[in-house]
């Protein structure tokens, strides 16, 4: 992986200065000059929109915040362009954090309805400012320069803006791959998972929204100097709208998507303002019709955008294992076999005028598997949901290993120790299994977005792929590090869902419903499975309707009905309790 985006990014470079000496036309020249301005920006809406799956129409305004701050410093103080570009980032840094703290909590259509919101007062701002000029906007401004070469407009400027889109995009790429990237794509699936695994998911919104409006500022600096002009009508809404077509024509989650939707939107528009008029004998906007339909096009039968086609025919490499050596991640003091590792005392949750789960009390001890059963409906799942943080409590308490971990976000309780799966398997299918178990050592790691984006987190991740091939090869998947998750079984996607949770070095073991759709065979080799975490001083809390697995596997059961704890003790017993096999197990058995 590392070295096929090193490959792509250096052929980029060895193409765009091969571009810049053959004789091109200079009307070429300065229509590359637009594209790589385009994708700039629609490299930060493939990983905001694309990769977090959050929809931004307000990338303009960022792109305006860039532009305006580098023409009025330039015209008003004489400040080099080159130092107004890091003012221009600061400013939008700073308004993308308040936007983002503002905006990225919303869900739903609600999101890109607050991004249009603030694109429109931004833009409508500019337009009223005299400061800033007003609609006419700010003239006079100087082109870029390097002492006294005069960069301007032709292959100088198509120079340095293609390096700089190149240099974003190969570090857009190793974020991806990597500890950091690994979180920020679990985000597009919903936020449960990725919280359950340690990552603060709002932090990781947040960040990429500012990256996005980084890269979108660094393009309108580079507009600015480039068109020597500003205003407005270049950040509008309709610019916004325009960026996120790019992008997702082009393959909204891929990077180099942005580039390849930039440039053909960038051609097509020019060409089809001049033929359109022509071909209708009539003058008008004609080609935003054209642009609307080939749209629904592309969301009906190419939802993952060109690039998604070249990605086709890209042969797939494994990743070199090259952790052989590394240092084995440090481990979490275990509890004592015998010792109270949780104790739920009296929890209590209520929605509405609906009590779901009544005062349950029952404790786990270290090196025992607990099972929790009950019908459909008995409150199992929102008892489980209670004690991971998932739910908040109405009333009680939970402790973990003598902590009360009461109010803390399951974040924070997978920090303490309590790993988790769930009842329906929460994976990221376009990832290997490999890097699907080790997002599950995420709260052990310590690499951040920079250092992931300059590569200087390559010695973390090695000792992060060798827990995630020890915890695979541990429940027998060792042979499926680099398969597709998308592509396997049921039974393997629980497996590996487990093998993801011991990445995180738990001292106890939530599992939600493993055997929900496994077959016979992957029901045995999930209850060896179990058998052997036990063995090796595992704690595990079960929530499972299969009563065979249960009576198999577990040492002491604790039994809901209606929200309410029906009774408790050893599979023996409870299979001799009358209520227990009226209620739930059949008073024929």
């Amino acid at each position: 992986m590392r070295q096929l985006r090193q490959f792509s990014s250096a052929l980029m470079l060895l193409l765009v200065l091969l571009v810049a000496v053959l004789p091109l036309p200079d009307f070429w020249i300065y229509q590359l000059n637009y594209i790589g301005l385009y994708a700039l920006v629609g490299l930060g809406l493939v990983m905001l929109t694309g990769v977090c799956g959050l929809t931004s129409f307000g990338q303009a305004a960022f792109v305006g915040i860039g532009a305006y701050t580098t023409a009025w410093l330039t015209l008003n103080t004489g400040l080099s362009p080159w130092l107004t570009l890091w003012v221009g980032l600061l400013l939008t840094g700073v308004s993308a954090w308040v936007v983002g703290m503002i905006t990225l909590r919303m869900s739903g259509h609600y999101l890109p309805l607050a991004t249009i919101a603030w694109g429109l007062s931004l833009y409508y701002l500019m337009g009223n400012m005299d400061a800033l000029g007003k609609y006419d906007g700010l003239l006079g401004l100087k082109s870029l320069a390097i002492g006294d070469f005069e960069i301007g407009q032709g292959r100088a400027f198509f120079v340095l803006s293609w390096f700089i889109l190149i240099a974003m995009a190969w570090g857009f790429s190793n974020l991806l791959d990597s500890r950091p990237g690994r979180s920020i794509r679990a985000l597009k699936g919903g936020t449960q998972m990725a919280e359950a695994m340690g990552v603060n998911t709002l932090n990781y919104k947040v960040t990429v929204f500012i990256l996005a409006a980084l890269v979108a500022s660094i393009s309108g600096w580079l507009l600015a100097h480039f068109q020597r002009t500003v205003n407005p009508s270049a950040f509008g809404l309709k610019m916004g709208i325009e960026y996120l077509f790019m992008a997702v024509v082009g393959g909204v989650g891929h990077v180099w998507g942005a580039l390849v939707g930039a440039g053909l939107i960038k051609i097509l528009d020019d060409y089809l303002q001049v033929a359109l008029p022509k071909l209708i004998g009539t003058s008008g906007s004609y080609e935003v019709i054209v642009f609307g339909i080939a749209l629904v096009l592309v969301l009906k039968y190419l939802p993952n955008g060109l690039w998604s086609l070249v990605v086709q025919w890209i042969p797939k490499s494994n990743r070199a294992v090259d952790w052989a050596e590394a240092e084995p991640l440090p481990t979490r003091a275990k509890p004592e076999t015998g010792e109270v590792i949780l104790q739920v005392e009296d929890i209590r949750k209520t929605f509405g005028g609906l009590v779901a789960v009544n005062d349950i009390r029952f404790q786990i001890q270290a090196g025992q598997i607990v099972g929790l059963i009950g019908p459909n409906g008995a409150g199992k799942s929102t008892t489980f949901n209670l004690i991971t943080g998932v739910l908040p409590l109405t009333s009680g308490q939970v402790r973990f290993r003598g902590e009360p971990i009461t109010g803390l976000p399951s974040r924070e309780i997978l920090r303490r120790g309590m790993a988790r799966t769930f009842q329906h398997v929460k994976m990221i299918p376009d990832m290997s299994v490999l890097e699907n178990v080790a997002l599950g050592a995420y709260s052990r790691g310590q690499s951040g977005v920079l250092a992931a984006m300059t590569l200087n987190h390559r010695a973390e991740e090695r000792r992060l792929f060798k827990e995630a091939q020890r915890q695979l090869e541990r429940i027998g998947m060792g042979a499926l590090l680099h398969e597709q998750a998308g592509n396997l079984a049921m039974g393997q996607q629980r497996l590996m869902e487990i093998a993801r949770a011991l990445c995180a070095d738990p001292a106890l073991l939530l599992l939600d419903e493993p055997a929900a759709g496994l077959r016979h065979k992957e029901k045995q080799a999930l209850a060896q499975v179990l058998r052997q975490l036990q063995s090796e001083g595992m704690s595990i809390l079960l929530v499972e309707h299969d009563m065979d697995l249960v009576m198999q596997v577990c040492d002491h059961l604790v039994v809901m009905e209606f929200g309410t704890l029906l009774t408790e003790g050893t599979p023996a017993q409870i299979q001799a309790s009358p209520a227990v096999r009226a209620a739930y197990l059949g008073t024929e058995h």
